[in-house]
Formats: C-alpha cells, sequence, structure tokens
C-alpha cells in the first residue's frame, strides 16, 4: 500500500511540475526577457534556464538538509538530469521542427558545459567536497553569466529564431482529463498572467515543495524495493526534473526558436552542475565547518558518459552545419534509451 501511495505522490508531483513549468513559469520568464529586451538565445541560456532548474537544485537541497545521509540523491538527480537535457531534450526539440542555430552562442555555451562536466568529475572524484571546492563552481558560473551578456560585443550576431505567430497550444485532451480537477486547483491559486513577477516567485515556491515530496517518495520507494537511492535519482527523478525542462523547450521549439531551445538544455546543465550541486554543498560545508560526503564516487561513469555526449553533439552539429533535424532528434533519443536500459540491467545483473 505504501509503495503505490509513494508512486502515485511521485506520478502527481511529476505532472505539477509539468504544468507549472508549462502554463505559468514558461510565461512569466518570457515576460521577464520581454522587459528586459533579451535576445531569445540569451533568455534561454540563462532566465529560461535557470528557472527551469529550480527542481534539480531544490531536490540537491533537500537531499542534503533532510535527516539521514541522502547526499546521492541530489547528485544523481542532477548528473541523469543532465544527461537527459543534453540527449532527449535537444533530441526533442529537433523531432518536432527542423532549426538553423546560430554557432556563435552554441560554441560558448558548449565550451563552458565541457568545462563544467570536467569540474565536477574532478570534485566527485574523491567522494569529499570542501568550501573552495563548492565556492570556486558558483564562481565559475558567475564567469558564464558575465560571458552571456558580453558575448554579443566579441561575436556579433544576429538572433537566429524567428517566431511562428500563427503556432497555437493543443487542447487538453486524452489522459490529461484525469488530472482536470489540479488544473481548477493550480488556476485558483496562481496569479494573474499579467502580474509575472509573482507568478515566476509562487511558481518557484510550488516547485520546491514539489520536489520535498520527491524526495520523500524516491527514498520511500528506494527502501521498500531495496534498490539503490543513486540509481533511483540517476532514472526516475532525474527524468521527472527534466520535465519542466523539456515542456518549455518543446515549446519554444514548435514556435519557431530552436535556438532559445538548444540554450535553454546546455544552459540548463550548466546551472545543474555549477549552482544546483555547488550552492547546495557550499551551505552544508559552512553549516558542518567540514567537507561533506557524497558517496557519488559510483557516479564517475555517467559523468564520462556526460562528457563524450557534449562531445559527440558538438561535433554532429559542425557536420550537420548547425542545423537540427528529425533524424538528429530520433539518434539522441537513442542513445538516451540505451542509456537508461544498461542502468536498469546493471541493477540485476
Amino acid at each position: 500500500m505504501a509503495l503505490i501511495l509513494y508512486c502515485l505522490a511521485l506520478i502527481t508531483s511529476f505532472y505539477l511540475l509539468a504544468e507549472v513549468s508549462d502554463r505559468y513559469f514558461v510565461v512569466s520568464l518570457d515576460q521577464i526577457a520581454e522587459r528586459l529586451k533579451m535576445s531569445h538565445e540569451m533568455a534561454g541560456a540563462t532566465l529560461m534556464a535557470i528557472g527551469s532548474s529550480a527542481p534539480e537544485l531544490f531536490v540537491a537541497i533537500i537531499s542534503l538538509v533532510r535527516s539521514g545521509d541522502h547526499a546521492a540523491i541530489g547528485v544523481g538527480t542532477i548528473v541523469g538530469s543532465a544527461l537527459f537535457n543534453i540527449l532527449v531534450i535537444i533530441g526533442a526539440s529537433a523531432v518536432v521542427r527542423n532549426a538553423k542555430l546560430m554557432w556563435q552562442p552554441v560554441v560558448r555555451d558548449f565550451i563552458f558545459y565541457a568545462l563544467s562536466v570536467v569540474a565536477l568529475f574532478v570534485v566527485l572524484k574523491d567522494g569529499l567536497i570542501t568550501w573552495m571546492e563548492s565556492i570556486l563552481l558558483i564562481f565559475f558560473y558567475g564567469g558564464y553569466l558575465l560571458t552571456v551578456m558580453n558575448w554579443k560585443r566579441l561575436f556579433d550576431f544576429a538572433d537566429g529564431d524567428l517566431m511562428d505567430e500563427g503556432y497555437e497550444e493543443p487542447a487538453l485532451r486524452g489522459w490529461k482529463k484525469i488530472f482536470i480537477p489540479l488544473n481548477f486547483l493550480l488556476r485558483k491559486l496562481f496569479p494573474h498572467p499579467r502580474r509575472y513577477i509573482l507568478t515566476f516567485i509562487f511558481s518557484i515556491l510550488v516547485i520546491a515543495f514539489l520536489c520535498w515530496v520527491l524526495v520523500e517518495s524516491a527514498i520511500g520507494i528506494s527502501m521498500i524495493l531495496e534498490i539503490p537511492e543513486v540509481v533511483i535519482a540517476l532514472t526516475v527523478l532525474a527524468i521527472g526534473t527534466s520535465i519542466p525542462d523539456m515542456i518549455s523547450s518543446v515549446i519554444v521549439a514548435r514556435q519557431g526558436r530552436g535556438g532559445m531551445a538548444v540554450s535553454n538544455a546546455v544552459g540548463s546543465n550548466i546551472f545543474d552542475i555549477l549552482i544546483g550541486l555547488g550552492l547546495p554543498w557550499l551551505i552544508m560545508t559552512l553549516i558542518k565547518n567540514e567537507p561533506i560526503l557524497t558517496h557519488a564516487e559510483g557516479l564517475n561513469e555517467s559523468v564520462i558518459l556526460l562528457f563524450a555526449s557534449v562531445a559527440l553533439i558538438f561535433i554532429t552539429f559542425v557536420i550537420y552545419r548547425w542545423k537540427v533535424n528529425k533524424k538528429l532528434g530520433y539518434i539522441l533519443i537513442f542513445i538516451y534509451v540505451a542509456y537508461l536500459a544498461r542502468e536498469i540491467i546493471g541493477l540485476y545483473y
């Protein structure tokens, strides 16, 4: 009975994360980006990436502060989410609509992403995290933001995305009708869309609560089924917390903003690694006044795979001359499915 309740809580939380992202979060971020006069790729790499990565950040924080030793949940969720973002989100965005990418922002994001993955590998190598390592990750993200803000001055390029004004979101149908009561509750709880700052803040709070439910459910399922927490995090939690990323990226890709979708996926990963792990680690090392154990040494193989996927996608973009299409999208999704199958089979063999 407990297992069923945990699974229901997990599924409901995943759905609500997707809905909050789709109907409120992306809308408020678009309005903020418009007020700040940000280009699509800049908005995708910063505001959209930071916002849609909130689930991973809160999972990492909650897993660290929760009583017991659950640090591996946060690390596993972020590493697994990073793989999902780079393979499935970019792949799904390519499947829904072909796009021509501007090479300048893509090169920038992939350079910083590759360096972030290397930094993560070095930090996780001994399983001990010091406050100095944590603060270096955070400062590195500050350097990334400065680079994003000044990149156009170094490389003169136009915002290549063209908004498709004729695009309309599909109506609610099929299995989603089961969640009509939840959608009604969200409409009553959330502020009017015109109050986008308040909507943005409230979205963050709702996401934080849902992530707490996710962590508790994941720990419960792990204990009942006797599955290592890190495996649950790498697979179930990683996919679930990445749903907002995927929803928002697919939406903007359908609207003709493929560059924003790619910037969101890569920018989210940079945020996840440098802030999603760096900030919780810094908080805990300062509170405990000693290095913290992550128990995540077994993730080194996944981190190496993460770096390999970065290199593969970058080389593919160069070969395809910065174009993404359905064929490339299906290849990336297949690679992720193969990785997921390998992780699951590894539990039993």
